[in-house]
């Protein structure tokens, strides 16, 4: 509880899910909090559940615009006079093969998934730096640990955030700063259910996948936040959040390539789509 009293937290995606989650957990644990979100309605409601008496300022922001997040870092600063600790949490998804998700769409991701990322810790890495203690929260997925079938836009920036994040680390392994990188799986948050669906997939297969996964989501985001809470005041580096994560990033690692083909079988995948999106 100590290691966040009086801490001062940047946390995008505060909105719902896991973010809402930590900001909560983290209100409790007496740190002062800069929440944003996209959606100025979930995140006042996150505030509104915060404990009583906990320093919060809310920033309606959209992570996939380097400007606005860059605007967030000097708010933080004008605010709270700096930040601690970085959580850059916020994240969507998007059902569709490799021929269904159109190039535009996977830019959507990438500018939210990956260049969301990428913009929160450029913009807040400088006031990191003069702390006497940082860290910098990246939040990946266990889709950056293994990309199934069906998921390659989705993986392919859990992945890039899991990459980037490595090599931060490497970066700033003899500064104050340090790197976590999260894998959170089968967290019960809304990503299933209110995923976009590719224009071009076929919509009817595309909701059976998203009922297939929502199945899986069965942790609380409570018990998700205290798991990476407890990784961030440990100092790790990599937060494996669910017995799934464990699992799977023991098999890729004694398995390799082989982890991906068993794994693939519980995937509701139907592996001509893509020969048939290519052939219209």
């Amino acid at each position: 509880m100590r290691f966040f009293d009086g801490k001062i937290v940047a946390l995008t995606g505060a909105g719902s899910g896991i973010g809402r989650a930590l900001a909560l957990d983290l209100a409790e644990r007496g740190a002062t909090l800069a929440l944003a979100d996209r959606n100025a309605e979930s995140l006042a409601e996150t505030a509104q559940l915060a404990k009583a008496g906990t320093t919060i300022s809310q920033h309606t922001l959209d992570v996939a615009d380097e400007a606005a997040v860059g605007a967030f870092a000097d708010a933080v600063r004008a605010a709270h006079g700096g930040a601690d600790i970085v959580i850059n949490n916020a994240g969507v998804a998007i059902y569709g093969s490799v021929m269904e998700v159109s190039t535009a769409e996977l830019r959507w991701l990438m500018d939210i998934n990956f260049y969301g990322v990428v913009f929160g810790v450029r913009a807040f890495l400088p006031m990191l730096l003069e702390r006497p203690e940082a860290t910098i929260v990246n939040v990946s997925s266990l889709f950056g640990l293994w990309a199934p079938a069906g998921q390659s836009a989705y993986a392919a920036a859990k992945f890039a955030v899991r990459g980037y994040s490595e090599s931060l680390r490497g970066e700033l392994s003899h500064t104050n700063v340090h790197v976590v990188t999260v894998h959170p799986a089968g967290v019960a948050t809304a990503i299933a259910r209110t995923s976009r669906i590719a224009a071009a997939a076929d919509r009817e297969l595309a909701e059976k996948s998203s009922r297939s996964f929502d199945k899986l989501l069965s942790m609380p985001p409570e018990e998700a936040a205290a798991i990476i809470l407890k990784g961030i005041e440990r100092k790790d580096d990599r937060v494996l959040v669910g017995s799934d994560a464990v699992r799977i990033d023991l098999m890729t690692r004694l398995l390799g390539p082989r982890a991906a083909r068993i794994l693939n079988r519980r995937v509701p995948f139907d592996p001509a789509r893509d020969r048939r999106t290519a052939a219209t």
